[in-house]
């Protein structure tokens, strides 16, 4: 499937999410993503893939923007938090001496910065993996909210030289998940945040408060 950037203030930008079930009516009347599937892997190969078709048309975005629902124990449930730093929280290779995050002789740190902010909207840490946090699953994560993309998109943007914006609407994590209503029911009010989200992006580019 061929997906094309969206033109925002001008400046083709690439909106990167997982699933339909996280793209709403707010964001559908603003934002056209590439769906990637659930899990860094699929992330990585979707996303990769579509770089990789613009790149040999010479129409990479100046901007991707990885966006979503996220779990969080710390932060305000429903609230929108833009990406501060991004870890990988599968990554252990600490029995040949790597700190547990590292990536083996990869040349990044355990946690990567995300330079590129959007004025007005509070920023959190993030640790992406491949499985869903509940309970108790939080303790062993020092990050402030948890995904399953956010790592791979970075990783494919960092290869395409392309800056990386990540936004997040906390889903769930107040109370332990114990089936897949727990995480959907309240969707589309992150939706709708997101979608304010992506009308102060579009802001920000228009008053060039964002360097690309």
């Amino acid at each position: 499937m061929t997906v094309d950037p969206d033109l925002l203030a001008g400046r083709r930008v690439l909106f990167v999410m997982a699933l339909d079930a996280e793209y709403g009516p707010q964001l559908r009347a603003r934002i056209s993503p590439l769906m990637t599937g659930v899990g860094p892997v699929e992330a990585a190969v979707e996303l990769t893939a579509a770089l990789s078709r613009l790149a040999a048309r010479d129409e990479l975005p100046e901007l991707v923007v990885s966006l979503g629902s996220a779990g969080s124990r710390r932060l305000q449930q429903l609230g929108v938090y833009q990406v501060a730093s991004l870890e990988y929280r599968d990554m252990d290779a600490s029995a040949l001496g790597f700190a547990r995050g590292e990536t083996p002789l990869l040349g990044l740190p355990v946690r990567v910065d995300l330079p590129l902010q959007i004025p007005g909207i509070a920023s959190a840490s993030l640790a992406t993996g491949a499985s869903i946090v509940s309970g108790a699953g939080y303790n062993a994560i020092a990050a402030e909210m948890v995904d399953m993309e956010s790592f791979a998109v970075l990783r494919a943007c960092q290869r395409f030289g392309l800056p990386l914006i990540g936004l997040r609407g906390i889903s769930d994590g107040a109370e332990e998940l114990a089936q897949l209503s727990d995480w959907t029911q309240y969707l589309h009010l992150v939706d709708e945040r997101l979608a304010e989200a992506v009308d102060r992006l579009a802001e920000a580019l228009e008053r060039g408060e964002l360097a690309l």
